[in-house]
């Protein structure tokens, strides 16, 4: 039940209309003409509502719930209360998304150039674009069609960017090439200098960073977060990639696609992740690493190593996670022993 202040709602939709969306199958098929208005958690929604079950933790309140429709496996679609149809797929969480984008879909591009922006002439910029108050655009930037740049945006010289991207206020954006259906987030800095000096008793000598950020399609990067440009090879970040607030990346660093990258990691330079790599909040990755392609680093992890395909890490230094439990397991014993001697 979105505040209608602030998200405007496409519904309402049929049940069958949301299982042809999302590939669900109803478990009473007779429903297929019946109304769903909104979306809603399973504890508030009512009659006209869809709702969603994914973790079994919440079993008892799917239970008891008023939804009139649910996403639920096949194992639990059997324990739905009386006037609920279930919409059953295997992977519920996914079909709810696909049912929320189609009763709030991202609002599309509307051609406008606000008196207060400022646009280089060299500039080309594609069709159906809207550029909002004060955005900045320099020389020979390339934007794509159907691009929203937002308010007080930095768009510097040559920067290239792809169709159906959103820059959101007060991004800034230098010595980038960013591909299609990109979404910048609020405060994001992409393509500052790498922290690049060479040392010398007489004082640091700042090392030109010569290279660029590449940016794939379909990738998403949270507010205030920062990219480096690399110092001669690009800084690279992988087709559909994932990128929380508040996030380091330095220069040289090469991101596969499909990864997660959770708020507050910071990935120094010239570190390499894999495809579909997950890393927890406040992951510190030191420099010039090989991350394995579907690792994943726990939360506050130091990675101080490469790391394996496929490994699963915690801890500061990162070792696998059963390690990390052994070791965490045999210091509490060691500290209750001791507490106990000192009684």
């Amino acid at each position: 039940m979105a505040d209608q202040r602030f998200f405007k709602n496409a519904g309402p939709f049929t049940l069958g209309r949301l299982a042809e969306l999302t590939g669900a199958e109803l478990s009473d098929p007779a429903a297929a003409g019946k109304s769903a208005a909104d979306l809603a958690p399973l504890q508030d929604a009512g009659a006209d509502h869809v709702s969603f079950l994914d973790n079994k933790k919440y079993l008892d309140v799917f239970k008891n719930a008023k939804a009139g429709a649910c996403f639920a496996r096949p194992e639990h679609a059997a324990q739905a209360p009386a006037g609920m149809v279930c919409l059953v797929t295997a992977n519920p969480y996914k079909a709810y998304a696909l049912a929320a984008q189609a009763f709030y879909p991202q609002p599309p591009a509307t051609a406008f150039q606000a008196p207060g922006a400022v646009i280089d002439p060299t500039a080309v910029i594609g069709s159906n674009c809207h550029i909002d108050h004060g955005a900045v655009i320099g020389k020979n930037v390339k934007i794509g069609n159907d691009c929203v740049i937002g308010a007080h945006a930095v768009i510097c010289d040559g920067v290239e960017i792809g169709d159906g991207c959103r820059i959101d206020a007060r991004v800034y954006i230098s010595h980038a090439l960013i591909g299609k259906q990109v979404h910048i987030q609020p405060g994001a800095v992409i393509g500052s200098p790498g922290f690049g000096f060479a040392i010398d008793p007489a004082g640091f000598v700042t090392v030109p960073q010569l290279g660029r950020v590449v940016i794939e399609d379909f990738v998403d990067i949270g507010a205030n977060t920062t990219i480096d440009r690399g110092a001669g090879p690009d800084t690279v970040i992988g087709r559909g990639t994932r990128i929380d607030n508040l996030v380091q990346i330095g220069h040289n660093v090469h991101i596969g696609k499909q990864c997660v990258i959770v708020s507050q990691t910071g990935i120094s330079g010239s570190t390499q992740l894999g495809d579909f790599v997950m890393t927890g909040g406040q992951a510190g990755l030191a420099g010039h690493l090989k991350i394995g392609s579907g690792a994943k680093i726990a939360a506050q992890s130091g990675v101080m190593r490469d790391i394996e395909p496929g490994s699963e890490m915690m801890g500061s230094p990162a070792v696998p996670i059963r390690q990390f439990m052994r070791q965490t397991a045999v210091w509490q014993r060691i500290s209750l022993k001791k507490g106990n001697d000192d009684k």
